[in-house]
């Protein structure tokens, strides 16, 4: 089998909340069987993949972790929604704050990927990418996280080492992306021809992005605060 089942069909059970007994019951084989299924002792046949399956009604691709999501579906470009695609019904209720950060990362965020476009660099954009893909992996899971009891079958690795894990992504993806934005190969990964290390300024980015250059530097201006320090070395 692999690595993912075991693990998955533990957490779906624990996620219903059913006994190793009671599910082993309804699934008609017994709980010694189950118990070996859910450690990785032995490996199911197909029969009891597609019963396990319609039992938890999820996909088989979900249960060998093909796929995270639970009807077996994957993504293409063209099915991921546009971040404003629901419009007014996207909006947050009550506090600004939440919309206010959003759009400053958001249209910060326009800025980087339209800056990769133009460098033509598929590795840049895969590091730069990882490391901001973790991040928010980081920040999504310490929020869903933060009551106890929501069931943690959405994630692979476990609680006690996703931080280091997830920190040491990134710590792989800036180090790679800062050797290709420096012209250095490492790797299959080429280095930046710096005939396409474009020249930049503020003047170029606020007559290149006039819609989004404002909330990148009251992005750069609020992380640095946060770091302690200020222009002219206040």
């Amino acid at each position: 089998m692999n690595n993912n089942f075991p693990r998955i069909i533990t957490l779906l059970r624990k996620e219903r909340g059913l006994s190793q007994k009671q599910a082993a019951s309804d699934l008609q084989i017994s709980q010694a069987l189950l118990s070996h299924y859910e450690k990785g002792i032995r490996e199911c046949g197909l029969d009891f993949m597609v019963r396990i399956a319609d039992y938890y009604g999820v996909s088989c691709d979900y249960l060998l972790g093909r796929t995270p999501d639970r009807t077996g579906a994957t993504l293409t470009v063209e099915d991921i929604p546009d971040p404003e695609a629901s419009g007014k019904d996207n909006m947050y209720r009550g506090s600004l704050l939440p919309t206010l950060n959003k759009k400053l990362i958001a249209n910060s965020l326009n800025i980087i990927f339209d800056l990769l476009q133009k460098t033509g660099s598929k590795s840049l954009t895969t590091e730069v990418s990882a490391y901001l893909m973790a991040s928010v992996y980081k920040m999504f899971r310490t929020v869903y996280s933060a009551n106890p009891k929501n069931p943690q079958g959405l994630f692979a690795a476990q609680e006690q080492t996703q931080q280091g894990l997830s920190t040491a992504v990134q710590c792989v993806a800036e180090a790679n992306a800062v050797c290709i934005a420096s012209g250095c190969s490492t790797g299959e990964m080429e280095g930046l021809d710096r005939e396409h290390a474009m020249a930049l300024s503020p003047e170029i980015l606020s007559q290149q992005y006039p819609l989004f250059a404002s909330s990148l530097y009251n992005l750069i201006q609020n992380t640095e605060a946060r770091m302690g320090v200020k222009k002219n070395g206040k």
